[in-house]
């Protein structure tokens, strides 16, 4: 690896986020060497990853794929696995991209923060739920995250030099001088303008059809719901300190303007490109320099319209369901995400209908008990205290009873 190059560890390698990872790799080699690979159980597919890119080592959540992937990866690559073997990626590398599916994320923010590294952050589920937890360890010296998300990337390159800065012998963030708001832009996914009985007899196909990002099933489902967009605005706080009164979501259906920073002098500057996320993910590798390949290029003279309109929190309930979990704090985060993820997958499994996503949600969260998050097993400990009171309530929605 050339003093140039940025040593880049991707844990969760084989999804969505993580191809489109590699194609950035690819693209910019004499800035960029993957030296390590993570998935969960993915065996063939990362190593094909590692044929190709050859890390130094690659990371299988499920250890009894080990014996299988060192079969079939290159000799000399190093292969571990286990329950902790992800977060072992994330002290490896100069930039880790944490691109894993849903909570199961928290180790890698976390390790990657501790280790003083920059965070190339996808999994937006682990700031969430272990947000004060994981502000600790972005406390540590040489640690920050770039966020990967393209509504969060777009609000950093927006923000420029009035980021939030760390409050003095604290965890939290002072909110950033001169800025007014933040406008987080939602697509509204495949049921924008739908009432709540229009959506009454949603099916899993339809849920999945997002008219614009092309994404892993978990994140479709919770665009079709704005559950994506609140979780954003939870990230947006925990990531820039600006306060939940002063973050909005505007329905905006070309995705084009990612998001939008309004100043305090009334000047708003926003971030414009066809959607790709391999903008963001390029961004993110190559902060503070630019990538040098173009993506999501707008042909300014085929634009015609950008249209914005507010969200429907009636019809919508999830997004007005994480806006109160977000000022309520603490725990509440933590719960909001892990209902959301067992409705979700109750859902894709045919147990509940869509509409009954954010009942369970909105069940689990009023059965939410405060608790202290000072550990990640705290964080566990609310996530799974969370998880089994979402369960029962899809057991009483469930449709194959």
């Amino acid at each position: 690896m050339s003093r140039a190059q940025t040593a880049v560890s991707l844990v969760g390698s084989t999804g969505s986020i993580g191809t489109q990872t590699l194609d950035v790799v690819r693209a910019d080699p004499e800035h960029l060497k993957i030296v390590a690979l993570g998935a969960h159980s993915s065996v063939r597919a990362l190593a094909e990853q590692a044929c190709e890119l050859r890390p130094e080592v690659v990371a299988i959540g499920d250890e009894r794929l080990a014996g299988e992937l060192e079969s079939l990866v290159p000799p000399g690559t190093e292969v571990i696995s286990g329950a902790g073997a992800l977060g072992t990626l994330a002290g490896l590398g100069d930039v880790v991209v944490n691109a894993v599916v849903g909570f199961a994320g928290l180790a890698v923010t976390v390790n990657a923060l501790r280790t003083g590294r920059r965070l190339a952050l996808a999994n937006k589920e682990s700031l969430i739920a272990g947000a004060p937890v994981v502000q600790v360890a972005r406390a540590t010296a040489g640690a920050e995250i770039v966020p990967v998300d393209s509504e969060h990337c777009a609000i950093h390159q927006c923000l420029g030099t009035h980021r939030a800065v760390r409050a003095p012998g604290s965890a939290g963030l002072e909110e950033p001088a001169g800025v007014r708001r933040l406008v987080v832009t939602a697509s509204g996914g495949p049921f924008r303008g739908c009432s709540r009985a229009e959506l009454a007899a949603v099916t899993r196909e339809q849920a999945l059809a997002h008219p614009t990002w092309k994404m892993g099933p978990k994140i479709t489902i919770d665009s079709s719901t704005l559950m994506n967009k609140g979780l954003e605005v939870i990230e947006a706080h925990e990531l820039f300190g600006v306060g939940f009164d002063r973050i909005e979501v505007v329905v905006h259906p070309q995705s084009i303007v990612h998001s939008m920073v309004e100043f305090s002098d009334g000047a708003t500057l926003a971030q414009l490109s066809q959607p790709d996320m391999r903008l963001p993910i390029g961004y993110a590798l190559r902060y503070p320099e630019r990538l040098g390949t173009p993506y999501g290029v707008i042909d300014w003279a085929r634009l015609d319209r950008l249209d914005f309109a507010a969200p429907d929190l009636d019809t919508f309930v999830c997004l007005r369901l994480a806006y109160e979990a977000g000022r309520a704090g603490g725990s509440a985060p933590a719960w909001l995400n892990a209902a959301n993820e067992v409705a979700v997958a109750a859902f894709l499994d045919g147990r509940i209908g869509w509409l009954s996503i954010g009942d369970v949600v909105a069940e689990s969260l009023e059965a939410h008990e405060e608790t202290k998050l000072l550990e990640v097993d705290d964080v566990l400990a609310a996530d799974a205290a969370a998880r089994r009171v979402a369960a029962r309530a899809v057991e009483r929605r469930d449709h194959r009873r």
